[in-house]
């Protein structure tokens, strides 16, 4: 039996957050995950696990993750969100 790679489940409020923490407007992650914003607007109208097709879902969490975010997962305190601490240049 194959496996497909199995898709990070985050909420609506982490990516709000992460949104956040980034700094981005919707328009900024639609044009970092490469999606429309009206796709964004209406993925973020809801609340609970952020839906959508696994590619879009894919493409999201690819965009957030490539710009520095990590995702906590619930572990008791709930899930979350953080940046990641900026790697130091190599001398």
């Amino acid at each position: 039996m194959v496996q497909s790679k199995s898709i990070l489940k985050v909420s609506i409020r982490q990516i709000k957050a992460a949104r956040a923490l980034l700094g981005w407007s919707q328009d900024d992650l639609a044009r970092a995950a490469e999606l429309s914003v009206p796709t964004i607007k209406r993925l973020e109208a809801s609340d609970g696990l952020l839906g959508g097709r696994d590619q879009t879902v894919q493409k999201i969490v690819t965009a957030v993750v490539s710009a520095g975010v990590d995702f906590l997962s619930e572990n008791g305190s709930g899930q979350g969100v953080r940046l990641r601490k900026p790697s130091r240049p190599t001398n």
